[in-house]
């Protein structure tokens, strides 16, 4: 039987999405795959001490992210020799899995694996293709191997940040960050027609770690005049959704219709009944934002790849980004006074969506797949 290695790691949620996203579109195809989370199947220990660390640095401590983030991407040995260091712990039990699975073809969902498997590689621990997919749109030093067989990127601005590190042209496939496939689908026509319909609906995300600036966010929100409806997504951060709760019963109705949920399994559905989105600007949330044709407003970015996503759709017309979090009130009202800024926002998100394709994507790894096993 045909079968995939998929290995991500759980520094924010956008590289387990991914990683699930394209075993679901392999399974369909009836190529068996298995997700490996790096750190958590390898060194528990390690798992906690990474991830915790990095959810607490992004939130507690962004500017010494921010350095070490950009120091890590010029790899120079000092930095190699850290990154060796922490693959000495994980890559006994990453081997483990490779000559117990015996894969045709490996995929990485994350830049440090995609070092780690290199490395492995050239080091001829295995000669099995590999895969990387680039879960941002601007390519971190991280990701760049001599000895990857191929990259998926979510743009054609992603490719090039790749071919200026040097990387071959013909090995970078543009076909976009892969989403769950439900994002494809329209689920729900938007009703504006009604006399009583709000202005605008906007959809408040907190991101897969939280964000303690959504109770600003929502602030802000509350004192536009114009009648909004508001859908507050606050995650798993059960603090911050008390408070907002909280928040509407000292404001009062306020001429808002508000909907405030925990961790929800259907932000597809969401994103069709809001007509904005106000977030972090995360890999996967900014694809499945492009694919909906959803404007983006970025009160907030975490240090390092969001600031480069960030950065990427406020140049290509898609977002656009507040200097406060206290500026939506101002932001929002003008985009409710000047819908044609919105349109267009659409229009820019629906030429860059329509490369997207994870169809390509699946018969690229299938591509792959057969050629290794020809021999």
């Amino acid at each position: 039987m045909k079968k995939v290695c998929i290995f991500t790691a759980s520094t924010g949620g956008g590289h387990n999405l991914a990683a699930q996203s394209v075993q679901q579109a392999l399974i369909e195809k009836g190529i068996f795959s298995a997700i490996y989370d790096t750190f958590k199947d390898s060194n528990p220990l390690l798992n906690k001490m990474v991830v915790r660390g990095y959810e607490q640095m992004v939130e507690i401590a962004p500017v010494l992210y921010r350095v070490i983030y950009q120091q890590f991407n010029l790899m120079t040995s000092f930095q190699q020799r850290i990154l060796d260091t922490v693959s000495y712990f994980v890559n006994p039990d990453i081997v483990s899995i490779i000559k117990r699975d015996q894969p045709s073809l490996m995929i990485s969902t994350h830049p440090y694996v995609t070092y780690l498997l290199v490395g492995l590689k050239e080091h001829g621990v295995f000669d099995v293709p590999i895969i990387s997919f680039v879960t941002d749109y601007k390519v971190h030093g991280l990701y760049v191997g001599r000895l990857a067989d191929a990259y998926i990127v979510a743009t054609g601005y992603t490719k090039k940040t790749l071919i200026d590190k040097d990387v071959p042209e013909e090995i970078i496939y543009p076909y976009g960050i892969p989403i769950r496939q439900e994002f494809l689908k329209k689920l729900i026509d938007k009703n504006r027609e009604k006399d009583d319909a709000p202005e605008l609906t906007v959809l408040l995300m907190a991101g897969s770690l939280g964000g303690k600036q959504l109770e600003t966010a929502f602030n802000s929100l509350m004192r536009i005049e114009n009648k909004l409806r508001i859908i507050v997504v606050c995650g798993k951060n059960k603090k911050i959704k008390t408070s907002i709760e909280q928040l509407v019963q000292t404001y009062g109705s306020n001429n808002k219709e508000i909907s405030i949920y925990g961790f929800v399994d259907n932000i597809s559905q969401l994103m069709d009944e809001a007509d904005a989105l106000i977030t972090k600007p995360g890999g996967l949330t900014t694809t499945e934002a492009i694919i909906k044709n959803m404007p983006m407003i970025i009160p907030y970015v975490y240090p390092g790849q969001e600031e480069e996503n960030a950065d990427f759709l406020v140049a290509n017309g898609m977002a656009i980004r507040a200097d406060k979090v206290s500026d939506l009130t101002e932001i929002i009202s003008f985009l409710i006074s000047h819908k044609f800024v919105m349109d267009r926002m659409m229009k820019n998100m629906s030429h860059s969506a329509s490369n997207y394709s994870l169809d390509n994507t699946v018969e690229l790894c299938i591509k792959m797949i057969e050629t290794y096993e020809k021999g």
